[in-house]
């Protein structure tokens, strides 16, 4: 019987040196640590059972009052039998709480059919808007469709993705392998820029860049940053876990789009901007490389064809068409320590 924790941490931005203490603290309850920049953190405490005399919610309870105590650090926990349940759980607990869901299939059920349909992983703002024209708006709505019909709707991958998570099932592990190093690329305007569009525009090509570089590396990204420096010299940072560990660009470009929407720029004077692949690790790690939508999937074909011409013929040669007067090649990269 597994037990998982999903921990997220209220974290101070630029606090790198606490988040090396966080892991060290988690990994005195387990080995089985996987962070999840830049906040978050799962653990598998199944083994670590006996050995504190708790169940897994008593093992999250101290685990909050030992950041606290020692770091100053407020959390929220899930608790249930897999990282997507706990994920979950642990997304509706207060700081300070720890929420738990039980192992029994009609605990899972209850908790897991009330539930949005959106708040499922690998279900963006694509797939809701299907699955809502289709009349289903709650996990127990998708639960009670058929497969095949899911996959009509959604495609092979994502409808069979939506299906078992629907009720439950979820094949994820805990990578406690230690952090790899993230990736990035980075953009300057020569005037500083006001206009949104460009903005995203840019977003659009530092995608294209890290997504053909993740894949020819054969790493793929737990999440994206997007780094926004200002005219003043100052800059504000912005994180998204993604969906599905992934190094395709459709789904790098959402990240970046979703974390830039939230820093809601008001004619801003940007001066540059860096997006940053987090949380690297080998590809052949992924538990899944799914589609998150029924479009997804001829995007993947175009993008491996893209792929093989870069290799071929050079970067500037296949972009998307909103990039046709700046090709992605002109972006600069740089390689850090994530």
């Amino acid at each position: 019987m597994t037990d998982i924790i999903h921990i997220r941490f209220e974290i101070p931005a630029a606090a790198d040196d606490l988040v090396a203490d966080l892991r060290l603290l988690l990994e005195d309850f387990t080995p089985r640590v996987q962070f999840l920049p830049p906040d978050s953190a799962r653990l598998d405490v199944t083994g670590a059972r006996r050995f504190w005399g708790r169940d897994a919610r008593g093992i999250a309870q101290v685990i909050q009052l030992r950041a606290v105590a020692l770091y100053g650090v407020r959390s929220a926990a899930g608790t249930a039998s897999s990282p997507m349940l706990a994920a979950m759980v642990s997304a509706l607990a207060p700081l300070g709480q720890v929420f738990a869901v039980g192992h029994g299939t009609d605990e899972i059920r209850t908790f897991l059919h009330p539930r949005p349909a959106r708040e499922l992983p690998g279900v963006g703002t694509a797939t809701a808007g299907t699955l809502a024209r289709f009349g289903l708006y709650t996990v127990g709505d998708v639960a009670a469709v058929p497969l095949h019909t899911l996959q009509r709707l959604l495609g092979a991958r994502a409808g069979r993705a939506l299906y078992d998570r629907a009720r439950g099932h979820d094949v994820s592990a805990v990578d406690s392998a230690p952090p790899a190093r993230s990736l990035s690329a980075q953009h300057r305007f020569v005037y500083d820029e006001l206009d949104a569009v460009q903005h995203r525009r840019v977003l659009l090509a530092l995608a294209v860049e890290l997504g053909a570089r993740l894949r020819a590396a054969g790493q793929i990204a737990e999440g994206v940053s997007v780094i926004v420096s200002y005219a003043d010299r100052s800059a504000t940072t912005r994180s998204r876990i993604l969906p599905e560990a992934s190094h395709h660009t459709v789904f790098l470009g959402r990240g970046a789009y979703a974390a830039y929407e939230t820093l809601g720029l008001q004619r801003a004077r940007v001066r540059g901007i860096i997006l940053r692949a987090d949380g690297l690790r080998p590809a052949d790690r992924a538990t899944r490389q799914l589609a998150l939508d029924a479009q997804d999937d001829k995007q993947l074909l175009i993008e491996a064809v893209a792929d093989r011409a870069r290799a071929r013929f050079g970067d500037g040669v296949l972009y998307p068409a909103a990039l046709a007067s700046a090709p992605p090649g002109r972006y600069r990269s740089a390689d850090g320590i994530g």
